[in-house]
């Protein structure tokens, strides 16, 4: 009877003890869960990329985009045939975007410029097997390759010299002449159609213009026939219709000397915009300091734009690969090679981007000092991450940036590598 009690008794004492640690760890969990929520300058390191079975996570909840389809129709439904009325989706232009879209172009220029003078005194790294990317002399030891036979090596990578390309990369996309007559390019005319960066293709459609890609404006909205865009501007005929009635005023009109005033304003606004590049780029070459602190600059200016344009005008990514289409809808053009592509027949799997589809923004480890040894692997939990345009423009000498400063872990001093073993 005593063996009893004590028996009994014991488990007791471990039943309750396990229950202590389990509301222990849960109450610790939801302690760490409300001061990351509270807090808005936390930002962790970005985990490592996904697996390419794996679909991107949707930007918009599903409920939200199968809500706003329900709507959509019924809409259709109660008015088979309306004008649309909020561009861009009726063919015009939103003016208060016109502005920020030569901005966007600008600062990607001075973007580009300044990487190409700051790789000429800070090195870039770049593994031949994978894509990290490393700022520095050496590269650093931490065993993060993915690339072929890795595992012969322990994924280790196997550096070399790097370019701008890998500081910072823009998916290229099909240019479209018409974004709302026809917002799809068909697969037999791939070969046809030029493709630029994703993020020049914006600014276009926002109203930037450049005399190798052209671009239809309109001047009336175009209208929605049971979701079908029908555009009926007539300019065409408008136009012999008004020779034919009024030939002389027409032909003096259409005179060489006098009816070029919208080419040379277009001509005079793309000098004037080079101009401006171009003096911008002659007083950032001064000194390092002011040339990283300007490319900084341009790098954030470009990237809020580029934010503002995207909340009106759409952009496409597949869920599985890194195509990216600017437009209402995605091409139909069978490239995909990615996860689930025979069930496709090649066609990707649309939906909404995001910033990081737009503009590679290649994370790489935070170095304090690129004079000092290489990074460790058995302290890589020590060490912080940046985009590479900002790493290498404050190794240049830039002041960090506020909205990188959690995630570059700044306020963490990392042990020796003698010390390793002395780390719990």
């Amino acid at each position: 009877m005593q063996r009893r009690i004590i028996w009994k008794t014991c488990n007791f004492t471990r039943f309750h003890c396990q229950l202590d640690q389990k509301a222990c760890f849960e109450s610790e969990r939801t302690l760490t869960l409300v001061g990351d929520a509270d807090d808005p300058l936390y930002v962790d390191v970005p985990r490592p990329p996904r697996k390419m079975s794996e679909r991107k996570p949707y930007p918009t909840p599903m409920k939200v985009l199968i809500q706003r389809a329900k709507e959509e129709k019924e809409a259709r439904k109660a008015q088979p045939c309306r004008m649309l009325e909020e561009p861009p989706d009726n063919g015009l232009l939103v003016p208060e975007l016109v502005e920020v879209a030569h901005q966007v172009y600008r600062a990607r220029q001075s973007v580009l410029f300044g990487l190409s003078k700051l790789l000429q005194v800070v090195p870039v790294q770049r593994c031949r097997f994978c894509s990290e990317v490393h700022i520095g002399h050496a590269g650093h030891e931490i065993r993060t390759c993915t690339g072929p036979n890795s595992g012969f090596r322990s994924a280790s990578h196997v550096w070399k010299k790097g370019g701008v390309q890998d500081v910072v990369s823009f998916p290229k996309c099909f240019h479209l002449y018409d974004r709302v007559g026809k917002p799809r390019v068909g697969h037999d005319e791939r070969y046809r159609i030029p493709r630029i960066p994703a993020i020049l293709e914006l600014c276009i459609q926002a109203g930037l213009e450049i005399d190798e890609y052209p671009t239809k404006r309109r001047m009336r909205p175009v209208y929605c026939i049971e979701g079908r865009i029908v555009d009926f501007e007539m300019v065409n005929k408008m136009d012999e219709m008004d020779r034919n009635s009024y030939p002389g005023i027409v032909d003096t009109l259409l005179d060489p000397d006098v009816g070029t005033n919208m080419e040379e304003l277009r001509n005079s606004a793309s000098l004037s915009h080079t101009n401006s590049v171009d003096k911008s780029s002659d007083k950032v070459g001064k000194s390092l300091t002011e040339l990283s602190s300007t490319t900084m600059g341009s790098w954030f200016e470009m990237i809020s734009g580029a934010k503002n344009i995207m909340e009106k005008y759409s952009v496409k990514t597949c869920g599985y690969c890194l195509e990216v289409q600017v437009g209402p809808k995605g091409h139909k053009v069978r490239m995909c090679k990615a996860s689930k592509h025979q069930s496709r027949n090649g066609l990707h799997a649309w939906q909404e981007a995001t910033m990081e589809d737009l503009v590679g923004l290649n994370y790489v480890w935070h170095v304090r000092d690129i004079n000092c040894p290489s990074l460790d692997n058995n302290l890589k939990r020590y060490y912080g991450k940046a985009p590479a345009v900002v790493e290498l423009c404050v190794q240049a000498g830039a002041p960090v940036p506020d909205e990188y400063r959690s995630m570059m872990r700044l306020d963490v001093a990392s042990p020796e590598r003698d010390e390793v073993d002395l780390v719990a």
